[in-house]
């Protein structure tokens, strides 16, 4: 994974830290650490939308310019955390591959006495510890931060040197991650998945691949430039072809949703105006 794809992190945090100003009820996700996982220069953009006015001008500039990315983002964590909070009494161990800033593991309080294991590369988890320590005073005794690079690094022999034994039945969280890797990086990634305990679940986007190949850019033109021909996104999937490709690691899909199916769930029943983008999709997979 690149240096320009560790920096995508910030963004996704920072979105979810505005979403806080949006009383409970409109809330897609509530998250009171959000705002503690952004640099200075962040969390002063982020103060200048607690006026409803610039939130919404700025929501709906981000609408005409990368359609239905801010819904989208919502829509995805909002997924993850039910499936993983409603799965905490049947799973032994959580590995988040990827974690960047994300805040789940430490804000869902049914994960609270299960072991968790955050990859991600060395300068996003380096400051995701530093930022959580000045928040709770504290990282929790069940969560272990895992440095590695997807693409060079050996998976299993990085977790398994922090005490992650396959045998658990795992819940493994892959949140934008598949893009940013190579071809190569995703079949190692899957491989040591292959080994994972029966039961095991997992929750993951991807791109898909009409997009990545410039044969259906969703009017989405700026981000095919900026993530696809910029070379920041290296992987993408064909939807018809995925349940093949997981099979073949002995995981069978449960769900493979777009952000458009996630938002009549997350988006319509607070009545807010938000589009969902169909570059990304979500999956619910579970090891056979």
């Amino acid at each position: 994974m690149s240096e320009a794809s560790a920096k995508t992190s910030i963004g996704p945090i920072a979105l979810i830290a505005i979403e806080q100003y949006y009383q409970k009820s409109l809330r897609v996700i509530d998250d009171d650490l959000a705002y503690h996982m952004l640099p200075l220069s962040s969390k002063i953009f982020v103060r200048l939308l607690k006026s409803s006015q610039m939130r919404d001008w700025i929501i709906g500039l981000s609408d005409k310019t990368q359609p239905g990315i801010w819904g989208g983002l919502l829509c995805r964590k909002r997924y993850i955390d039910d499936r993983l909070a409603a799965s905490a009494g049947n799973i032994e161990a959580v590995v988040n591959l990827g974690a960047g800033f994300d805040t789940r593991d430490f804000r869902l309080s049914s994960l609270s006495d299960i072991p968790i294991w955050e990859l991600d590369q060395p300068e996003n988890i380096g400051l995701k510890e530093a930022r959580l320590r000045s928040a709770l005073g504290t990282i929790p005794a069940n969560v272990k931060f895992v440095p590695m690079d997807f693409d060079r690094e050996d998976l299993t022999s990085a977790l398994a040197s922090q005490g992650y034994s396959a045998g658990r039945r795992t819940f493994f969280i892959m949140e934008a991650v598949t893009q940013y890797l190579t071809g190569k990086g995703i079949d190692e990634v899957f491989g040591f998945l292959s080994n994972a305990a029966k039961g095991s679940l997992i929750a993951f986007t991807y791109v898909r691949k009409d997009f990545f190949d410039g044969k259906a850019l969703y009017g989405w033109e700026s981000g095919y430039k900026r993530f696809v021909r910029g070379g920041i996104w290296h992987s993408a999937f064909d939807p018809v072809m995925l349940p093949a490709y997981l099979g073949d690691f002995r995981w069978k899909i449960i769900e493979d949703k777009g952000y458009d199916e996630l938002a009549d769930g997350f988006l319509k029943p607070s009545g807010r105006n938000l589009k969902s983008t169909p570059v990304e999709r979500m999956v619910f997979a579970e090891k056979i």
